[in-house]
């Protein structure tokens, strides 16, 4: 193992390692299918709030 500073990347800067070199991160990236994943959870607890607002719960109404 090496003790070597990080390099730096032309687009987004300083590479930071942890874990001995086997963890490189650079910050501030956030991967374009994380987004998706994050809004289709958003607008999923959006729809489940909406649809099951209110009351005993699904499935536990009166009239059920």
């Amino acid at each position: 193992m090496t003790d070597e500073t990080p390099e730096r990347h032309p687009k987004y800067g300083e590479v930071e390692t942890y874990a001995g070199g086997e963890i490189r991160v650079y910050r501030g990236i956030v991967n374009r299918w994380l987004l998706v994943v994050y809004a289709v959870l958003a607008v999923w607890g959006v729809y489940y709030l909406v649809r099951h607002w209110g009351g005993l719960g699904p499935g536990l109404g009166a009239g059920q």
